[in-house]
């Protein structure tokens, strides 16, 4: 880390901390104007940029800026005249790690630099130590330490390489595709196709085709012969996503398949091999299914040989705090946003939080929270609503920020008064005893608060 761009319009500047830096062991480049530099950008590939803030055709918060859509991971320190001092104070809100004042002595410019290498080297060990805990935390592309996902981790590694069918049950958002694709990649098969398809979101008349294909005239629109999913996979494996939405005289073809390991296109009298390895999903209770006549039973114990169900995030807490991280990470890097955590209430909020959306609500309230987050640390006013809704009454009113004892005070007081009241179904004497206050008080406070009886 010892590339510093210089960029400046002054020539005596640039030859000035050009020499300061070269005595001190750093290797330079410098650019008049924030155009010059991000052309020498990727030529020279500064660990700093040391830029002044005004200059003619780009100055430095354009600069700034611009590097920030690019995703360089280049510090940038800003240098501003006494007179200029809030566009540098601006700079720094946008993303720059310091300013020096000009005139500036040699000192405070080497100061800088030497703060900036030690937080950067800080930050790369801190990055490297995150990734070997993640890399014990990583199975595939699933990140988990929960119990129930460990148990699904070593269930994964022992039937990988089994051709027999497998199906993956949960709720919308727990990441099935991912277990499914985690099979795959473990799996003998991993060189080949890994083809997924969702049953539910192709309309049934073009699902059979979408499937096994079709000849040239096996219907008006077949102006072709067209291969299907199933041959597509052939050799690898094939996804069938909320398989409990496939038609009932799709089930029947799809438990030929199954049973004959080949397929038959549309119009097409001649039948075809084909070696696939069927993983299939689903969020529905599939027995129940079964039940009310809408799914083959056949076909159930068929595709149900190797269930693997996987849990809602509400019931695997542990891993919340490893995926909010993950999240940030991942958007800082997509977004070039500089969030670098997340406030302990907005924490909480998170970690309370019943997640019905499980991971995919997680990632999109996170990406959400970063967007519109006015600071560096994700605060609870900057998540969605809904979460003030599903938590306690107590913690909605603390999350809102107030900071009157006498309003929190009285807050809290109505919680414990209804919860009195639901508790004895409504007998005041009793809940007056449970709150450990008169009768006469209860019925003064009842009135002030407004609260009906239950």
């Amino acid at each position: 880390m010892r590339r510093v761009l210089i960029v400046d319009d002054e020539e005596n500047i640039r030859l000035v901390l050009r020499t300061i830096l070269r005595k001190n062991g750093y290797e330079t480049e410098v650019a008049d104007n924030g155009e010059d530099a991000l052309a020498k950008l990727d030529v020279f590939g500064p660990d700093f940029i040391l830029t002044d803030v005004r200059m003619p055709k780009m100055g430095g918060l354009d600069l700034l800026s611009t590097l920030k859509a690019k995703q360089h991971a280049a510090t940038v320190i800003v240098m501003s005249a006494h007179g200029h001092i809030d566009m540098a104070l601006e700079a720094m809100k946008a993303g720059a790690y310091d300013y020096v004042p000009k005139p500036f002595k040699p000192e405070e410019v080497l100061l800088v630099l030497r703060k900036a290498e030690e937080r950067e080297t800080l930050r790369r060990e801190n990055r490297a130590l995150k990734e070997q805990i993640r890399d014990k935390e990583q199975f595939e592309s699933i990140l988990a330490k929960s119990p129930k996902m460990m148990a699904i981790f070593k269930t994964i590694a022992k039937i990988s390489d089994f051709k027999t069918t497998v199906l993956v049950s949960g709720e919308s958002g727990v990441g099935k595709e991912l277990v499914a694709r985690a099979l795959h990649t473990r799996s003998t098969r991993k060189h080949k196709a890994f083809v997924a398809i969702n049953c539910g979101a192709i309309p049934e008349n073009l699902l059979e085709s979408e499937l096994f294909g079709h000849k040239k005239g096996a219907f008006t629109d077949a102006s072709s012969d067209r291969r299907g999913l199933f041959e597509e996979a052939d050799g690898g494996t094939l996804f069938l996503d909320e398989i409990g939405e496939l038609p009932l005289n799709l089930q029947v073809k799809l438990l030929r398949v199954l049973q004959e390991e080949s397929i038959r296109r549309l119009g097409d009298p001649k039948s075809i091999k084909v070696d696939v390895r069927i993983i299939a999903a689903t969020h529905r209770d599939l027995n129940a299914e079964v039940a009310a006549g809408r799914f083959r039973e056949d076909l159930f114990y068929r595709i149900n040989v190797l269930p693997i169900p996987v849990p809602p995030l509400r019931e695997r807490r542990e891993d919340v705090s490893l995926l909010l991280e993950h999240f940030i990470d991942k958007n800082n890097a997509r977004l070039g946003t500089r969030i670098r955590g997340i406030s302990a209430e907005a924490r909480k909020m998170l970690l309370d939080y019943p997640w019905p959306g499980n991971v995919r609500e997680l990632e999109n309230s996170i990406e959400r929270a970063m967007v519109l987050c006015d600071t560096d640390l994700i605060e609870a006013t900057d998540l969605p609503d809904r979460m003030l809704a599903a938590l306690d009454p107590v913690q909605v009113h603390l999350a809102t920020g107030e900071l009157s004892i006498k309003k929190t005070a009285a807050a809290v007081e109505q919680i414990l008064i209804r919860r009195a009241l639901q508790k004895t179904q409504g007998n005041r004497t009793r809940a007056a005893e449970l709150l450990e206050i008169s009768h006469r008080a209860l019925l003064y406070k009842l009135k002030d608060y407004n609260i009906d009886d239950l």
